[in-house]
């Protein structure tokens, strides 16, 4: 008898994300204590199609993405009071691991094999270049959020950039902001 896809069958994860109360600690901590980094804003991320919970919503959110090791580590910063996973995490005073990543190539299958694991579509859009997200309600509370990726194009090449950013790293110019 073969059992049904899991969640750990679509990847490996590739990012551990923090909505944190206190974004510019929070990079500090990560960069001076951690030692990750360096890390890449993207200010006012636009996502079209967005939903929260099957309605629409109008996020404004920004984001600083660096590694430690070969794991990607995000911030996110929501500067708006629109419906979403960010302001819900902020608004019940969570602090920690908000959600996980991994990357896939076919968003079909990874949506089924959500549905069958029993995991709840909490958030999703679409990234530019033809991409889609995710991000999955598993039902275990704070921490065991999914975000699935179906990255657009280029995405896989500006991961890799600034994963080889962070092995040649020497400290120097721990945040870049990207236009």
């Amino acid at each position: 008898m073969t059992r049904a896809p899991r969640i750990a069958d679509l990847g490996e994860i590739m990012q551990l994300a923090y909505v944190p109360a206190d974004f510019d600690a929070a990079l500090k901590h990560w960069i001076e204590v951690m030692g990750a980094g360096p890390f890449f804003a993207l200010d006012h991320v636009k996502l079209e199609g967005v939903k929260y919970r099957g309605a629409p919503s109008d996020i404004d959110f920004s984001m600083a993405l660096g590694y430690w090791g070969d794991m990607q580590i995000e911030l996110i910063r929501q500067h708006n009071d629109a419906p979403s996973i960010y302001k819900a995490w902020r608004d019940e005073g969570y602090e920690g691991l908000q959600h996980v990543c991994i990357l896939v190539d076919d968003m079909i299958h990874a949506r089924a094999v959500c549905v069958g694991s029993g995991a709840v579509v909490a958030q999703e859009g679409l990234v530019a270049g033809g991409g889609e997200v995710i991000y999955v309600d598993t039902g275990g509370g704070p921490g065991t959020m999914v975000e699935i990726l179906k990255p657009g194009a280029g995405s896989r090449a500006f991961f890799t950039m600034m994963r080889d950013a962070a092995r040649d790293w020497d400290g120097s110019d721990p945040f870049r902001r990207l236009g």
